[in-house]
């Protein structure tokens, strides 16, 4: 059975994630909620929650002593699937621009900006349901069809330098990124484990992918 390192740095939405989770498994794969540095270097897919500011984000995942190394030789070293949700997508950029500037994991370059729609009317936070706009095809988000409504709840979102990493756009007040994949790495800025079915959905796909 596949065994899938769902990373504990004191996300608020760990729990939600893991429910989420092993509902999506049906049995079919082990969800490891841990920060045991052996256990991710380990695992067959590993995905970061994530609620709250980068830097103190980035922060409490430093804290976990060899978390974010055995994540590096899971990930990037073997090909593990990857998968962030919201904070846990930003952390995958170069920098966060929020309470100064915090160096990110740095597996996908870009920045983590706060969003600022054109509308004087929409309000930041960007709180709601919204469909998110697929720019390519990828088995992760493939039940994100353009009619699927996801729950976004953020003030600040990720751009990465190269475009061709954004795998979706959503529009408040402007576009800005709503997914992200590249290689092994996938990001989404809304929270599937809030999302009901497309979310369940995501969640198994990823689940069943081989990238």
């Amino acid at each position: 059975m596949r065994r899938v390192a769902l990373i504990d740095y004191g996300s608020g939405n760990l729990r939600s994630a893991e429910k989420a989770l092993v509902r999506a498994a049906s049995g079919a794969a082990e969800i490891l909620v841990t920060h045991d540095p052996e256990a991710v270097a380990r695992a067959d897919a590993v995905v970061l929650p994530g609620v709250g500011a980068f830097a103190a984000c980035m922060t409490g995942l430093t804290e976990r002593t060899g978390v974010i190394e055995a994540m590096t030789e899971a990930v990037r070293g073997r090909g593990a699937p990857f998968l962030g949700i919201c904070v846990g997508m930003q952390l995958l950029a170069a920098r966060g621009h929020e309470f100064g500037v915090t160096e990110g994991l740095g597996w996908i370059d870009g920045d983590v900006r706060k969003i600022a729609p054109d509308d004087p009317a929409l309000k930041v936070p960007h709180m709601g349901w919204n469909a998110p706009e697929l720019t390519r095809s990828h088995p992760v988000l493939a039940g994100l069809d353009g009619e699927a409504a996801v729950y976004f709840t953020h003030s600040f979102a990720m751009f990465p330098k190269d475009e061709t990493d954004v795998a979706a756009y959503v529009d408040h007040g402007g576009r800005f990124p709503a997914a992200v994949a590249r290689d092994n790495l996938v990001g989404v800025q809304f929270h599937p484990e809030k999302s009901q079915g497309p979310g369940l959905r995501l969640l198994a796909d990823f689940l069943e992918w081989r990238p």
